[in-house]
């Protein structure tokens, strides 16, 4: 009986704490989203436009556009020389970039 009730005591506990983890996740996501749409007031104010695509060849975007993540890769490889690491971390940045651009009320 007493197993339970430790059991019953360790779950509420981290119930708990996930609860808190939770809230503080949700408070640092409310407070990005506020600081991206200052971002976004200073650059229409400015007159700035933001290319989430940053100077990617075209051919990397239209592979992207056909679903076709290798070979984007690939040809960001052999466009700029990049090792594959690099090459796959700045084509799944673009893919983000390029995503977050679309969405509503951007």
């Amino acid at each position: 009986m007493n197993a339970y009730y430790v059991l019953v005591a360790a779950l509420v506990i981290v119930a708990a704490l996930v609860r808190i983890g939770l809230s503080s996740i949700a408070a640092r996501l409310d407070r990005l989203s506020r600081i991206e749409g200052k971002i976004d007031k200073l650059l229409e104010e400015l007159d700035v436009r933001y290319d989430p695509v940053g100077g990617v060849p075209a051919d990397v975007v239209a592979a992207l556009d056909r679903g076709e993540k290798i070979e984007a890769i690939k040809r960001l490889r052999a466009a700029t020389g990049l090792g594959l690491k690099e090459a796959k971390d700045r084509v799944d940045d673009v893919e983000r970039a390029r995503q977050g651009a679309r969405l509503p009320g951007r």
